[in-house]
């Protein structure tokens, strides 16, 4: 009976028995440096038992990057309450480290959630390192502050590595869980911010990935509408370019028919490739949106390129009263006025255009008296020459207010 007892417990003792790590694995873990690990694990992958190991592989590529992470950390701790308690003096540390880490640390706990995920050599999946996806995303925000000094010192590369991995882990699945509402006033700048360097880095995939996480912010969105636009543009070099960006404009308008960006952006690149398809474009616009601004100030454009200032004069009056508070288009507005009060024999219809014309006129010195934005001053001069003469004092006071 007893011989019985002992040979269930050595029996019962061997399927308790857990299968030993894998050479590959224990050689990984064995290093203690995260350069030599890092390289141990892209050699050694393959080898490594099952998803299990691989997950435990990356897991200590994580701990070997969070043990800098917490060591930096530490002293900004330590300086932090000395600056408050006004005691000792404050330590340096490496703060392009700390980014570098952090990224390191980023990287690994998305590739060990990969690993842990997936079932093991038994076919289950008991995942064994969840709880790293909190502890570095606790940290995370530190790669906001150092993209800050970095971008002070002049180091692109850095900023846009700590600004595009601040971003890029806030849309991975592994953080879906995580908290991003103490994040929501600024995420949507540093995602602006991050395409702009990535558009300098002329990596225009990346740059349009972070202008269209910008874009999701309220705050962000026409800027980030607007340089991604311009970023776009620049980028074109040939006619089949031009061509292939007008397709990407037309699908962002049927997304947002009533965004005034894109519809100034398709007209800008009609207006180089294809006038008629311009013109026909703004009036199937005008027909859904007949109050659109842009639209409106375009077509006047148009036909102020084409010498026609009555149709001109027609659009751009539209287009005031659409948004009255633009200089450019009231000076455009009353140069065609002028115009067409110049090359009249009706006297009495040439004061009539010259008096709306001065109207214009003043409304655009009104919005904007140092003419930064439209320059007013002699076509203003002109109407009020053509409706009271050169000495009347009105006119002087024109002539003057050019200068």
């Amino acid at each position: 009976m007893k011989k019985m007892l002992m040979m269930a417990i050595v029996l019962m003792a061997s399927t308790m028995t857990f299968a030993a790590k894998s050479d590959a694995l224990k050689a990984i873990t064995k290093s203690k440096d995260y350069a030599e690990a890092v390289q141990l694990v892209k050699q050694h992958l393959n080898e490594l038992a099952d998803n299990a190991e691989k997950a435990e592989a990356y897991n200590h590529l994580f701990e070997l990057a969070m043990n800098k992470v917490s060591n930096e950390t530490g002293t900004i701790t330590e300086n932090q309450m000395a600056a408050q308690m006004g005691t000792g003096k404050v330590k340096p540390y490496d703060t392009l480290g700390l980014g570098n880490a952090i990224c390191d640390a980023i990287e690994n706990v998305i590739e060990c959630n990969k690993y842990d995920q997936m079932p093991n050599a038994k076919g289950k999946v008991k995942p064994q390192f969840e709880k790293n996806i909190a502890r570095v995303w606790a940290v995370r925000s530190h790669l906001v502050n150092i993209g800050q000094e970095e971008a002070r010192k002049g180091n692109n590369a850095a900023v846009l590595k700590f600004w595009g991995m601040f971003t890029d882990s806030a849309a991975e699945p592994t953080f879906a869980a995580m908290d991003k509402a103490p994040e929501k006033e600024y995420a949507g700048q540093v995602a602006f911010f991050a395409g702009r360097y990535a558009y300098d880095a002329k990596d225009m995939a990346r740059a349009n990935k972070y202008f269209e996480i910008a874009k999701k912010d309220p705050t962000q969105k026409q800027e980030a509408e607007n340089f991604q636009l311009f970023a776009m543009r620049s980028n074109l070099k040939n006619h089949a370019d031009s061509l292939a960006f007008v397709d990407q404009l037309k699908q962002m308008y049927a997304a947002e028919p009533e965004n005034e960006v894109i519809v100034d952006a398709i007209n800008g690149m009609y207006e180089g490739l294809d006038k008629k398809a311009q013109s026909e474009f703004l009036d199937q616009h005008l027909a859904k949106f007949p109050n659109s601004f842009t639209a409106l100030a375009n077509k006047g454009l148009m036909a102020v390129n084409a010498n026609n200032a009555e149709e001109g004069a027609k659009w751009l009056r539209k287009a005031s009263a659409a948004k009255p508070d633009n200089a450019i288009v009231f000076t455009y507005l009353g140069a065609c006025l002028s115009v067409q009060a110049a090359n009249t024999d009706d006297t009495a219809k040439r004061k009539e255009l010259y008096k709306e014309a001065i109207e214009a006129f003043d409304k655009a010195k009104e919005l904007d008296p140092n003419r930064a934005q439209a320059n007013w001053g002699y076509n203003r001069y002109q109407a009020y020459y053509g409706l009271y003469g050169a000495d009347d004092p009105k006119t002087k006071q024109a002539e003057a207010d050019m200068k």
